[in-house]
């Protein structure tokens, strides 16, 4: 969700005239969108505004705004903290940030504003997407649970959703565009359609998903396994768009501190999910979240969690040793677990994560695989002579490309670079290496199929005079005059 609001964000402040800051360049103005979830996050954001000061002791004129959870939750001790922030605001009103950064700059004074309720969806707002080929659409905001570790609930307020004729317009717009993929966003995406009064909506949106022409890819998150329903399940199934691909939270496989957490389902029921799932759709990938050392978790609790992930057989995990977060129930419970019990605990299950999942790469080893090439995913590509992409089951795949791959669409050889695949194609290749969490393709790519995504990615590469395959640049707003630059500089630690 995070992701979706800073790409609202970027397209707020282009459309105000100011332009995405070029690699190393000093930028004018730097926006954090923050996270409250974890304590590391408060730890973090302090830190980078700390490295920040003496940049703007030099630059005169420079501005910083915060926004997202954390500014929802800390406000004005931000400035209180950091006096050289000149702008805070919150998770309802992303819409106000290039007016109070005007606003800040006429005053010469810090601005400060925090609404208690959304103001506008943010999916009505202009956005500036990271991808031209894959797109976040968020089909709510908010949550109604009450999970006794999550502070969320406090920061994004209850669940409102958008109609389904809203979610599906913005869907055949981003098709018309160029975008392949897209991920349904919720806090709970099962339980859309509660403020509507249609409980089986969620299924009905994936299945009308599948109806949009041009729209290959379909995935979304995160679900809640209390909600979690059979007809969603018979929409995955049935729906050939939608991807076979599933991220299911567990928290814990200890129904006992699932009760603590007030997580609303057990560690059978859970489990029964994922058998169900894997029954309509054999081949799902499924991935989890984990909390390590909820308080009053024994190391019974604890095994029982690891013996749900062996049961599981989980392709991944977002693991997460649990930090008291202020204003939450679970900051006051008894039973607070010691910190080197939590990290024993952490490196255990991290090692069965990652030995699962490796055992269940390695099955896909001599199996094709279908690639979405991506920008980005691969980190080492350009030394490895790799490109990277996302399989339909989410899984990230580095590959070699070929100049001489046969081309899906003609069916014809290719003879030059112009047949490498851009980002946004589509390549089939056959897995020859896994690793924990990618696997490796190494032979020649089957074919290369060239899509209205790849045509979107080179246009936009194009525009901005991009270098190599798998940077893209953005083109310039059309503000009149010297631009101003946003982003984040390359700050070092003062001495």
């Amino acid at each position: 969700m995070n992701m979706h609001d800073s790409e609202r964000l970027a397209g707020l402040l282009e459309e105000a005239g100011y332009r995405k800051s070029a690699s190393g360049a000093a930028p004018d103005v730097v926006v954090f969108n923050t996270c409250a979830v974890r304590e590391n996050a408060d730890n973090r954001l302090y830190g980078n505004l700390g490295h920040l000061l003496p940049v703007k002791n030099s630059r005169p004129g420079m501005q910083i705004a915060v926004g997202g959870c954390l500014a929802q939750k800390d406000r004005a001790a931000i400035t209180d903290r950091a006096p050289w922030v000149d702008v805070v605001f919150g998770t309802h009103n992303i819409g106000s940030l290039p007016a109070l950064l005007e606003r800040a700059r006429i005053e010469q004074t810090a601005q400060v504003e925090i609404a208690e309720s959304l103001e506008r969806f943010p999916s009505v707002l202009p956005a500036r997407r990271e991808s031209p080929y894959s797109a976040w659409v968020a089909i709510s905001v908010g949550c109604n649970n009450t999970c006794t570790f999550c502070i969320v609930p406090s920061l994004r307020g209850r669940e409102e959703d958008r109609r389904p004729g809203d979610v599906l317009a913005e869907i055949r717009a981003l098709v018309g565009d160029g975008v392949l993929e897209v991920t349904l966003l919720g806090q709970n995406v099962n339980s859309y359609g509660t403020a509507f009064g249609d409980r089986l909506a969620f299924g009905k949106l994936l299945r009308a998903c599948g109806e949009i022409d041009g729209l290959e890819r379909v995935r979304f998150t995160s679900p809640h396994p209390k909600d979690f329903t059979d007809d969603v399940i018979a929409a995955m199934a049935q729906t050939p768009n939608v991807m076979p691909q599933l991220h299911m939270p567990l928290q814990s496989g200890s129904s006992a501190v699932l009760r603590a957490m007030r997580r609303a389902y057990r560690r059978d029921s859970y489990l029964t999910i994922l058998d169900k799932v894997r029954a309509a759709i054999p081949d799902a990938a499924i991935t989890t979240d984990i909390i390590v050392g909820f308080p009053g978790e024994t190391e019974q609790d604890f095994a029982d969690t690891l013996d749900v992930v062996r049961r599981a057989r989980f392709v991944g995990a977002f693991t997460f040793q649990y930090s008291i977060r202020p204003g939450t129930p679970a900051a006051s419970m008894p039973g607070q677990v010691p910190a080197d019990v939590v990290a024993e605990r952490y490196g255990r299950l991290v090692a069965l994560v990652d030995e699962i999942a490796l055992a269940e790469n390695q099955g896909l080893v001599g199996r094709e695989v279908e690639v979405l090439v991506a920008a980005g995913e691969g980190r080492k590509d350009e030394a490895t002579r790799r490109m990277s992409g996302r399989a339909r089951d989410n899984r990230l795949v580095h590959f070699t490309p070929s100049v001489n791959t046969l081309s899906a669409s003609t069916g014809t050889a290719g003879t030059g670079s112009g047949d490498l695949p851009r980002p946004g194609d589509v390549v089939v290749t056959t897995v020859t290496k896994a690793a924990p969490h990618y696997l490796i393709a190494d032979g020649a790519p089957l074919a290369v199929r060239r899509t209205p995504g790849g045509d979107a990615w080179l246009a936009r590469a194009a525009a901005a005079g991009a270098g190599p395959a798998g940077q893209s640049g953005l083109a310039d707003a059309g503000r009149s005059g010297q631009p101003v630059l946003l982003g984040m500089p390359a700050a070092a630690r003062p001495a």
